[in-house]
């Protein structure tokens, strides 16, 4: 078999994270939730992978940072918690569903939203962000990278915009969280949403969500909390404020053994890797006929993600052909990205997307490039 399908889920891990699910499982008790010894260890355990983070992301708090099930889980506490009736958000059709769905929810509810447009190649047009603002414009909501194409958004450029007039910036990092370096303080931002399963390649069922110091975002859930347990109301400090329940303290020490990792190896050693064998597939997928490719590969950032099509032939049957004929993982048809499928003109059509992580070899390259090159004749 060969997976390239990372910007789904990673499937190759550290081998770090399996020992410490296992022995979290064998261990830990429940985080917050008593003075004995399981409890403590869990609690320690769940701390210092909020330190992990934080120094990940270059956040000045790790009490800043707050579990989530995955990505999807902090956007909609991030969008759903910090808006009212009557704000204006600045969003991109490269988002993900993640973004656009509790967007369209708000939308109902008297928020209004506006979609930056992207070109041909799918890049941001930056210089349509002046004519979205209104006075009421609250945010800015964006993706690091596009799960489709791979395009970065230039985050300096957002930040000097957000910066300008005041505005929350909100980063949905799913797709670079432990991929490219990540600094919240240099680029102002307000809210960063990550999950744990796919660049940061721990367990699925893991995430979070970095808040800046000073902003309070409305809680998605209530309930148990460990602490204030006679008041009506869930508490109100990070990161309890957030984090209704029983955390995956399982999931968490197989993320914090992923971090361990990624901080002895290095996020950019990593990505260079993964980028490399990216290109290498991008340059040689695109001197084959019929294959057209999607996203700005001439880019010097970019995450390691190649997407195609192979004349008019649907993406779906791409992918199952190249998963029977050659044991090769990837992801076809929409990606949750509608809106970017449809500023492309695949909306009908999909697209074949291609994801590589340190973890993948030149010789997979090599018969990924021989299955494309196969099916297009």
């Amino acid at each position: 078999m060969i997976y390239l399908d990372n910007a789904a889920t990673s499937f190759y891990r550290p081998p770090g994270v399996e020992r410490a699910v296992v022995e979290a499982l064998r261990t830990l008790g429940n985080s917050g939730r008593g003075a004995h010894e399981p409890t403590l260890g869990a609690s320690r355990l769940i701390y210092g992978a909020r330190e992990q983070l934080a120094r990940l992301f270059h956040a000045p708090d790790a009490s800043r940072i707050a579990f989530t099930c995955n990505a999807t889980e902090a956007l909609n506490t991030a969008l759903l918690g910090l808006f009212s009736p009557g704000d204006h958000i600045i969003t991109t059709v490269s988002e993900h569903n993640s973004v656009l769905r509790p967007l369209y929810e708000m939308e109902g509810r008297g928020i209004a939203v506006t979609h930056l447009a992207v070109d041909e190649a799918g890049r941001l047009l930056y210089d349509k962000l002046e004519e979205s603002r209104t006075e009421h414009t609250r945010a800015v909501v964006v993706t690091h990278a596009s799960n489709l194409t791979g395009n970065v958004t230039d985050l300096g450029r957002v930040s000097e915009f957000a910066g300008k007039y005041g505005l929350l910036l909100i980063v949905d990092a799913a797709q670079t969280a432990g991929v490219l370096p990540i600094d919240v303080e240099k680029y102002n931002i307000d809210v960063l949403c990550f999950t744990g399963h796919k660049g940061l390649m721990g367990p699925q069922g893991t995430g979070g969500l970095y808040v800046r110091p000073g902003l309070s975002v409305r809680p998605l859930k209530t309930g148990g909390s460990g602490s204030h347990s006679y008041d009506r109301h869930h508490p109100s400090v990070m990161p309890e404020a957030l984090e209704a329940g029983t955390l995956n303290g399982h999931g968490i020490a197989g993320l914090s053994a992923a971090l361990s990792f990624i901080e002895e190896a290095g996020v950019t050693e990593l990505h260079e890797k993964a980028l490399g064998l990216a290109r290498r597939f991008a340059e040689g997928a695109g001197n084959i006929r019929g294959v057209r490719l999607y996203g700005d590969y001439a880019a010097a950032e970019r995450a390691a993600i190649v997407t195609l099509n192979i004349g008019g032939e649907d993406s779906a049957a791409v992918c199952d052909w190249l998963w029977e004929h050659y044991g090769i993982c990837v992801r076809g048809g929409a990606h949750c990205a509608p809106l970017l499928h449809r500023a492309l003109k695949t909306g009908t059509q999909g697209a074949v997307r291609f994801s590589f992580s340190c973890y993948n070899t030149k010789e997979e390259v090599e018969v990924a490039l021989r299955a494309v090159r196969k099916l297009s004749e």
